[in-house]
Protein backbone atom coordinates (compact mmCIF):
# COMPACT_ATOMS: atom_id res chain seq x y z
CA UNK A 1 0.00 0.00 0.00
CA UNK A 2 1.24 3.48 -0.89
CA UNK A 3 0.39 6.56 1.13
CA UNK A 4 0.41 9.64 -1.09
CA UNK A 5 0.62 12.89 0.88
CA UNK A 6 -0.03 15.63 -1.69
CA UNK A 7 -2.12 18.79 -1.42
CA UNK A 8 -2.16 19.62 -5.15
CA UNK A 9 -4.97 17.60 -6.80
CA UNK A 10 -3.38 17.86 -10.28
CA UNK A 11 -0.05 16.50 -9.01
CA UNK A 12 -1.84 13.77 -7.10
CA UNK A 13 -3.74 12.74 -10.24
CA UNK A 14 -0.50 12.52 -12.25
CA UNK A 15 1.08 10.33 -9.57
CA UNK A 16 -1.96 8.06 -9.37
CA UNK A 17 -2.11 7.75 -13.16
CA UNK A 18 1.61 6.89 -13.41
CA UNK A 19 1.28 4.30 -10.67
CA UNK A 20 -1.74 2.84 -12.43
CA UNK A 21 0.47 2.33 -15.49
CA UNK A 22 2.66 0.17 -13.22
CA UNK A 23 -0.35 -1.66 -11.76
CA UNK A 24 -0.11 -0.32 -8.22
CA UNK A 25 -2.80 2.39 -8.34
CA UNK A 26 -5.42 0.29 -6.54
CA UNK A 27 -3.13 0.26 -3.49
CA UNK A 28 -2.96 4.04 -2.99
CA UNK A 29 -4.38 6.08 -0.14
CA UNK A 30 -4.17 9.85 -0.52
CA UNK A 31 -4.31 12.52 2.13
CA UNK A 32 -3.99 16.20 1.33
CA UNK A 33 -2.31 17.71 4.39
CA UNK A 34 0.33 16.92 6.96
CA UNK A 35 -2.07 16.52 9.87
CA UNK A 36 -4.15 13.98 7.94
CA UNK A 37 -0.91 12.10 7.14
CA UNK A 38 -0.01 11.95 10.84
CA UNK A 39 -3.56 10.90 11.75
CA UNK A 40 -3.42 8.13 9.16
CA UNK A 41 0.05 6.91 10.09
CA UNK A 42 -0.58 6.98 13.85
CA UNK A 43 -4.21 5.84 13.54
CA UNK A 44 -5.95 8.82 15.11
CA UNK A 45 -9.47 10.10 14.51
CA UNK A 46 -11.12 8.70 11.42
CA UNK A 47 -8.11 6.42 10.85
CA UNK A 48 -8.20 4.75 14.28
CA UNK A 49 -9.43 1.45 12.80
CA UNK A 50 -6.42 -0.55 11.47
CA UNK A 51 -8.71 -2.07 8.83
CA UNK A 52 -9.22 1.41 7.38
CA UNK A 53 -5.60 2.48 7.74
CA UNK A 54 -3.22 -0.33 6.78
CA UNK A 55 0.48 0.41 7.20
CA UNK A 56 2.00 1.79 4.01
CA UNK A 57 4.84 0.04 2.20
CA UNK A 58 5.95 3.41 0.82
CA UNK A 59 5.13 7.05 1.62
CA UNK A 60 5.23 9.62 -1.19
CA UNK A 61 5.52 12.91 0.68
CA UNK A 62 5.22 16.49 -0.47
CA UNK A 63 6.95 19.03 1.79
CA UNK A 64 4.84 22.18 1.30
CA UNK A 65 1.73 20.88 3.01
CA UNK A 66 -1.05 22.68 4.85
CA UNK A 67 -1.46 22.20 8.62
CA UNK A 68 1.76 20.25 9.28
CA UNK A 69 4.90 20.61 7.16
CA UNK A 70 6.15 17.57 5.28
CA UNK A 71 9.51 17.60 7.11
CA UNK A 72 7.61 17.30 10.41
CA UNK A 73 5.74 14.30 8.99
CA UNK A 74 9.03 12.75 7.90
CA UNK A 75 10.55 13.37 11.32
CA UNK A 76 7.56 11.72 13.03
CA UNK A 77 7.85 8.68 10.75
CA UNK A 78 11.56 8.28 11.46
CA UNK A 79 11.06 8.71 15.22
CA UNK A 80 8.37 6.02 15.34
CA UNK A 81 9.51 2.49 16.11
CA UNK A 82 6.58 1.08 14.15
CA UNK A 83 7.10 3.26 11.06
CA UNK A 84 10.81 4.05 10.87
CA UNK A 85 11.42 1.21 8.39
CA UNK A 86 8.90 2.55 5.85
CA UNK A 87 10.59 4.05 2.77
CA UNK A 88 9.75 7.73 2.31
CA UNK A 89 10.15 9.41 -1.06
CA UNK A 90 9.99 13.20 -0.87
CA UNK A 91 8.33 14.56 -3.99
CA UNK A 92 8.38 18.35 -3.78
CA UNK A 93 8.58 21.57 -5.76
CA UNK A 94 11.11 22.95 -3.27
CA UNK A 95 14.63 23.45 -4.53
CA UNK A 96 15.69 25.00 -1.21
CA UNK A 97 18.87 23.46 0.15
CA UNK A 98 17.40 23.67 3.66
CA UNK A 99 14.54 21.37 2.61
CA UNK A 100 16.90 18.91 0.93
CA UNK A 101 19.18 18.99 4.00
CA UNK A 102 16.19 18.43 6.29
CA UNK A 103 15.09 15.45 4.19
CA UNK A 104 18.60 13.98 4.38
CA UNK A 105 18.83 14.67 8.11
CA UNK A 106 15.59 12.78 8.70
CA UNK A 107 16.59 9.93 6.38
CA UNK A 108 14.27 10.32 3.40
CA UNK A 109 14.98 7.51 0.97
CA UNK A 110 14.80 9.86 -2.03
CA UNK A 111 14.38 13.58 -2.67
CA UNK A 112 12.77 14.34 -6.02
CA UNK A 113 12.09 17.87 -7.22
CA UNK A 114 8.90 18.28 -9.24
CA UNK A 115 9.69 19.95 -12.57
CA UNK A 116 7.48 22.90 -13.50
CA UNK A 117 7.14 21.59 -17.06
CA UNK A 118 4.16 19.24 -17.33
CA UNK A 119 5.87 16.72 -19.64
CA UNK A 120 8.98 16.59 -17.43
CA UNK A 121 6.80 16.14 -14.34
CA UNK A 122 4.92 13.29 -16.03
CA UNK A 123 8.26 11.64 -16.96
CA UNK A 124 9.53 11.98 -13.38
CA UNK A 125 6.33 10.47 -11.99
CA UNK A 126 6.53 7.63 -14.51
CA UNK A 127 10.07 6.86 -13.29
CA UNK A 128 8.73 7.06 -9.75
CA UNK A 129 6.11 4.49 -10.72
CA UNK A 130 8.85 2.02 -11.67
CA UNK A 131 10.63 2.61 -8.38
CA UNK A 132 7.50 2.33 -6.22
CA UNK A 133 6.28 -0.75 -8.09
CA UNK A 134 9.59 -2.40 -7.26
CA UNK A 135 9.39 -1.54 -3.56
CA UNK A 136 5.74 -2.52 -3.40
CA UNK A 137 6.62 -5.97 -4.75
CA UNK A 138 9.23 -6.62 -2.06
CA UNK A 139 8.21 -8.83 0.86
CA UNK A 140 7.88 -6.91 4.17
CA UNK A 141 10.91 -8.63 5.68
CA UNK A 142 13.11 -7.39 2.81
CA UNK A 143 11.80 -3.83 3.24
CA UNK A 144 12.65 -4.03 6.98
CA UNK A 145 16.17 -5.33 6.24
CA UNK A 146 16.70 -2.50 3.74
CA UNK A 147 15.58 0.04 6.36
CA UNK A 148 17.87 -1.54 8.96
CA UNK A 149 20.84 -1.42 6.56
CA UNK A 150 20.11 2.23 5.80
CA UNK A 151 19.97 3.05 9.53
CA UNK A 152 23.28 1.25 10.16
CA UNK A 153 24.95 3.06 7.26
CA UNK A 154 23.64 6.38 8.56
CA UNK A 155 25.02 5.67 12.06
CA UNK A 156 28.40 4.76 10.58
CA UNK A 157 28.45 8.00 8.59
CA UNK A 158 27.64 10.05 11.72
CA UNK A 159 30.30 8.21 13.73
CA UNK A 160 32.87 8.76 10.99
CA UNK A 161 31.96 12.47 10.72
CA UNK A 162 32.04 12.93 14.50
CA UNK A 163 35.43 11.26 14.84
CA UNK A 164 36.94 13.56 12.20
CA UNK A 165 35.42 16.77 13.54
Amino acid sequence: MILLVEDNPDHAELVVRALANHRVANHIRRVSDGQAALDYLFRHGEYADPQRSPRPHVVLLDLGLPKVDGLEVLKAIRNSEGLSHVPVVVLTASEAETDAAGAREHHANSYLIKPTDGAQFAALVDELGFMVAGVEALPPVVRRVMAWEKACFSMLQRTHTDSHA
